[in-house]
């Protein structure tokens, strides 16, 4: 006797019929940047089909993005202005704190996470306080709380500290719950490699470090037993998800994760994976929407609940 598995394969109602693994717009999280301006949606061109988006151009994005069946965006600013210690991120009218304030009052079902870092808003591009060379942890992690609280007062549902500090998410959950935020989450990047392919989001974010690298904070791609590690200890201080970043590369990660966490996990489909799989398509050698169908498929199959990801609209409209 052959035992015969085509069977199950044999043709597209089978197939969807017995998949073990499936994708909804409910698992997916967009990326959006916003800069102050009016009338402004600047092109990123490492990134196609994504922008810089003014406050009032973020809003009509986000209306769509809601429409698609997306529920959820993650904001990332660039600032007007930036210094060494990044005060544009812990300001109570900056662009992020009014760009949650618009897209709540506008879409108040829709989940808005912020992303919680200093990169952005410094001048040395470092996400923290530098002192003697280096990032200075603990200076560092009271801004961040700053920042978190600046967040949650505009209408953030989750923040999502970036910046890989030690000890930032039990100082982030005691600021909120002093200033009764109780009920705002947090989405730890518990598990934040150093990574090549964050290269694009630099462009985006006008984040690149001006001396150095991020390797002192981050994590080293070599180290998986580190990222349990890590994800524990950011369970144990109070986060409502883990987050692992990149995704592609370390689909191992979030399997290792994901069998020792009980708490949602999300993986960041980053920026490079993403130019990646666009540029291949652009130069007709790949087919740019089997790829990304299927590398989302792939991140879902690995573990994640949730897929932070510059491909949602685009998934979306083959979802729908």
């Amino acid at each position: 006797m052959i035992i015969r598995p085509r069977r199950l394969r044999r043709t597209p109602a089978i197939r969807d019929m017995v998949r073990e693994t499936t994708l909804s717009t409910k698992d997916l999280i967009i990326p959006l940047f916003v800069k102050y301006g009016r009338g402004e949606k600047a092109p990123i061109h490492s990134m196609p089909g994504h922008y810089q988006f003014s406050q009032d151009t973020v809003v009509r994005e986000a209306e769509e993005i809601w429409s698609m069946g997306i529920p959820a965006v993650i904001l990332f600013g660039i600032p007007e202005k930036k210094d060494p210690a990044g005060s544009s991120a812990y300001d109570d009218k900056g662009v992020v704190q009014k760009a949650v304030s618009a897209i709540k009052g506008k879409l108040p079902d829709m989940t808005v996470i912020t992303d919680v870092c200093l990169c952005e808003y410094t001048d040395h591009g470092h996400c923290g306080i530098i002192k003697d060379g280096a990032v200075d942890n603990d200076a560092t992690v009271a801004l961040l709380a700053r920042q978190a609280l600046s967040h949650a007062k505009a209408g953030a549902d989750f923040v999502a500290p970036s910046d890989m500090m030690d000890g930032r998410v039990a100082a982030i959950r005691e600021v909120l719950d002093e200033a009764g935020f109780h009920d705002t989450g947090i989405l730890s990047y518990a598990v934040k490699y150093a990574s090549a392919f964050f290269g694009p989001f630099r462009e985006a974010a006008g984040s690149a470090p001006q001396f150095g690298d991020r390797s002192g904070y981050q994590m080293d791609p070599g180290n998986a037993n580190e990222a349990i590690k890590e994800a524990i200890l950011d369970m144990e201080e109070g986060a409502d998800m883990i987050m692992v970043k990149p995704a592609l590369p370390y689909l191992d990660i979030i399997r290792r994760v994901r069998e020792e966490c009980l708490l949602p996990l999300v993986a960041y489909n980053v920026s490079g994976e993403y130019a990646m799989i666009k540029a291949a398509d652009q130069n007709g050698w790949i087919d740019g929407k089997k790829a990304m169908m299927e590398a989302l498929t792939c991140i879902k199959r690995a573990g994640a609940d949730l897929i932070i990801t510059y491909f949602a609209k685009d998934a979306a409209a083959i979802l729908k």
